[in-house]
């Protein structure tokens, strides 16, 4: 048996040791408000290790990634500094296909959020002030309880101008708290418990219960008195999830993915112009009254390439109007594709009718899908790459054939013996892509 002296100085052997094998673990992954680089090796342990982590899944030939990139590294600081920090990474995806596919990467960039080890497809906006704002809601409460006109307007401030925020008034938090979870990623929600007459008339309502729909950025809000059962509260909070007019760009895109709505898209050549405005003003009004539809606006100087998948050039008449399916079909209506400066809430009015009596043309859009332009250049790259072995093909063809040069269009191109288009080319390229 050990004398009591050995026994003590074992023990305190131990407790000197144990403080050092967890400042390893500790420091083993360096929080400084960088963006860790991971590897397959530690992968696991990373993200074991942090409570919420949000990895960014890249190519390092991918023009997409190395545009997100400097947008992380300026967020990952003001993560990491959050009461309850939220850690940014990165991994080469492309380097370590086995990890990708586990985790069913199949475009870059892909961002997902770890929250205890469990992942979640991040959608959100990709700018640093916006990503930082949109993560936030993650670590917050569900539902925010406000007790006083100070805990609102503090709340309303939090949250920002990005998302849209849903306040009951004199509403029990049980009744929302569900679709509070469902919507977590799309909107803020609180109740406020205490209000004074001034938070009445800020936020125009006149008796409660009643939830109020606020979108700080366009100065928008509404009211709903009920029935606040589950189908109609959701209905409520579906239809003001996007202000009356919602730019559209690769953030929106983002947020309208999982949304089944048609999106009243019209096609301006400047969103900014006095002309674009004053035709915003009425999509707002025609919007109040179809919120079955989401209406939507994008400028042609703004995203010159998504505007011409909907077949808009130099010689289109702007502004021009369509309903999109917010993939990869449109309609034009027959007759009204294109906006007249007079009577132009008329002009909208007709054009909305005629969609609902299906006076319509149904198209396809050109050049990339929805999926594509929220997505990354893998597409791109795998489409190149079909290209580079057809052309491989073809040369082999024409070499192992001996025969008099054929005459041909320039914008024709020679295919396995027969003469075909650049069109149908690109259109048999397409056909073999999604094949694969």
């Amino acid at each position: 048996m050990l004398p009591l002296i050995h026994v003590l100085l074992l023990f305190s052997s131990l407790l000197s040791f144990s403080p050092s094998i967890s400042a390893s673990q500790e420091h083993q992954f360096k929080v400084d408000g960088k963006v860790l680089e991971l590897e397959e090796s530690n992968f696991d342990s990373v993200i074991s290790t942090f409570d919420y982590i949000l990895v960014n899944f890249y190519a390092p030939w991918c023009g997409y990634c190395k545009r997100l990139a400097p947008e992380l590294d300026k967020a990952a600081p003001v993560l990491a500094g959050l009461k309850q920090p939220i850690i940014v990474a990165k991994i080469d995806a492309d380097k370590y296909k086995r990890l990708a596919s586990k985790h069913e990467i199949d475009g870059y960039p892909t961002l997902k959020m770890f929250i205890h080890g469990v992942p979640s497809d991040y959608y959100g906006p990709r700018k640093a002030d916006l990503l930082v704002q949109f993560l936030k809601k993650f670590i917050a409460p569900d539902v925010a309880i406000l007790n006083s006109d100070s805990a609102i307007s503090e709340f309303v401030d939090a949250a920002g101008t990005h998302f849209p925020i849903f306040m009951g008034f004199g509403l029990n938090e049980s009744v929302i708290s569900n679709l509070a979870v469902k919507y977590k990623k799309k909107a803020w929600f609180s109740v406020a418990k205490d209000f004074s007459d001034a938070i009445m008339t800020k936020y125009d309502f006149d008796k409660v219960p009643a939830l109020a729909s606020i979108h700080t950025a366009q100065k928008e809000q509404s009211i709903f008195y009920g029935p606040f059962e589950e189908q109609f509260l959701e209905n409520c909070i579906k239809q003001n999830l996007f202000p009356l007019a919602l730019p559209i760009n690769e953030d929106t895109l983002q947020l309208l993915k999982d949304d089944d709505r048609k999106i009243v898209l019209s096609i301006v050549q400047d969103e900014a112009d006095e002309k674009s405005l004053g035709l915003i003003r009425i999509l707002k009004a025609a919007a109040s009254a179809n919120r079955d539809l989401i209406f939507g606006y994008v400028g042609v100087k703004q995203w010159e390439d998504f505007t011409e998948s909907f077949e808009v050039d130099k010689k289109t008449k702007l502004p021009k109007m369509i309903v999109w399916d917010g993939n990869e079909k449109y309609f034009s209506i027959i007759g009204s594709e294109s906006i007249e400066e007079t009577d132009i809430g008329t002009q909208i009015s007709r054009f909305l009718e005629d969609y609902r009596e299906g006076n319509v043309i149904q198209k396809r859009i050109t050049g990339l899908s929805f999926i594509d332009f929220i997505g990354s250049q893998m597409g791109i790259r795998l489409v190149f790459m079909i290209i580079f072995v057809v052309a491989v093909m073809i040369l082999i063809l024409t070499i192992g054939k001996e025969e008099p040069p054929r005459v041909g269009r320039r914008d024709q191109v020679d295919h396995g013996g027969s003469s075909v288009s650049q069109k149908e080319a690109i259109e048999l390229l397409r056909a073999t892509d999604k094949e694969d």
